[in-house]
């Protein structure tokens, strides 16, 4: 047989060709059990694969960054905080899945006479200590585990968001910082989290989310939280690194939520007496951490891991609307969480990556949560 004659193209060949190509495409997405395109499956594990790189692209420029020695903070600096959680970076898309907050520390004693007398009413509160204000902005978005379902099912988590304004007065005293924190915002369809979460994942090519007209209903709500950090045990030497134990506990009040936490946090890194914090900030519920942070020359970095236990009394999301009928699921009454991480202290900017894991929170929930959490803090 010639080279031309075997290699020629047969029409009804090809034909068959492209009729088995059209079938095992099918047979793919039938397979994938969400009657997404092949394209559409690739783009999301892209995204994901994508964040993994941000993250490790921002680390290894923290680290490789010039500073100079003589870089610090001081009283008189304020702090931007921007903080993004996601489960994205669990690669999941339910339950807590988005979280952003922005926030900004004053400087040193510069706080409102009103803001003073309210915490004057806290008996824990040292008059003597530092203080700090703090305005923040932020929003949470909770989904069920299928949100390309109309109907959700159930025994699931309904869909919520929270959108909030905050205020808090951080007093610090040598190793002791006490946090109380005011947010009073939003649930339900005024949160705005369904108009954020369908633009979101519209931008990047996720399932649509379908079941958003099940959410809680419109209700006004505020938490009040306290929380006191310790850091009695400190400053060990292990193979030339510093090394700090930090425990804390808390308690939380309001329509929103309503619990008592305590745990502790675990921080092994470098020049940490002069470059310190008490962990970075994370979005509640969560192990605590704090906008604050103090550099005191050159650069410093620190592994982190941490514990927390929660007695749940009430939590919105999970109970739903409060005078109102709306979804719910039985809430667990008591949650714990793991958390690790990096953080690097450098020149006015402190950036972090923790990673956390939840234990189940309703009683139907199939299985733990886990999201990943980015922050940046910029002391000016």
């Amino acid at each position: 047989m010639s080279f031309e004659r075997e290699y020629a193209i047969d029409p009804d060949r090809a034909a068959l060709q492209n009729a088995a190509r059209g079938e095992r495409r099918r047979q793919t997405v039938l397979q994938n059990g969400s009657g997404q395109s092949e394209l559409s499956i690739q783009s999301r594990n892209f995204q994901r694969s994508g964040w993994r790189s941000a993250v490790a692209a921002a680390l290894t420029v923290c680290i490789l960054w010039p500073t100079g020695a003589d870089a610090q903070t001081s009283s008189d600096d304020g702090i931007l905080t921007m903080q993004f959680e996601n489960d994205l970076f669990g690669n999941s898309d339910g339950h807590f899945t988005h979280g952003t907050r922005l926030a900004w520390m004053a400087p040193e004693n510069r706080v409102p006479e009103w803001v003073t007398d309210a915490a004057s009413y806290v008996p824990l509160f040292d008059e003597t200590a530092s203080k700090r204000v703090v305005f923040s902005l932020g929003q949470n978005i909770y989904t069920p585990d299928d949100i390309t379902a109309r109907n959700p099912d159930t025994n699931d988590r309904p869909y919520a968001g929270w959108t909030y304004i905050g205020v808090g007065l951080v007093s610090v005293d040598g190793d002791q910082l006490d946090n109380l924190q005011l947010d009073i915002g939003i649930v339900g369809p005024y949160s705005l989290a369904e108009d954020v979460q369908k633009a979101w994942h519209e931008w990047f090519g996720f399932a649509r989310p379908e079941g958003w007209d099940s959410q809680l209903r419109n209700e006004p709500g505020f938490v009040l939280t306290y929380e006191r950090k310790w850091r009695q045990w400190k400053r060990f030497g292990l193979i030339g690194l510093d090394g700090d134990l930090t425990p804390h506990a808390g308690a939380s009040v309001g329509n929103v939520l309503t619990q008592a936490a305590t745990g502790f946090t675990i921080r092994l890194g470098n020049d940490l007496a002069r470059n310190y914090d008490y962990g970075p900030p994370r979005i509640r519920p969560s192990l605590p951490g704090s906008d604050f942070f103090v550099l005191g020359g050159g650069f410093s970095w620190y592994v982190f891991a941490g514990i927390e236990a929660r007695g749940v009394l009430r939590n919105i999301f999970l109970d739903g609307n409060t005078f109102r009928d709306s979804a719910s699921v039985d809430k667990k009454p008591f949650v714990g969480d793991i958390q690790a991480g990096v953080a690097f202290i450098i020149g006015p900017a402190r950036v972090s990556y923790t990673h956390t894991w939840r234990s189940r929170e309703f009683e139907t929930q199939d299985d733990t949560d886990q999201f990943g959490a980015l922050s940046l803090s910029l002391a000016f």
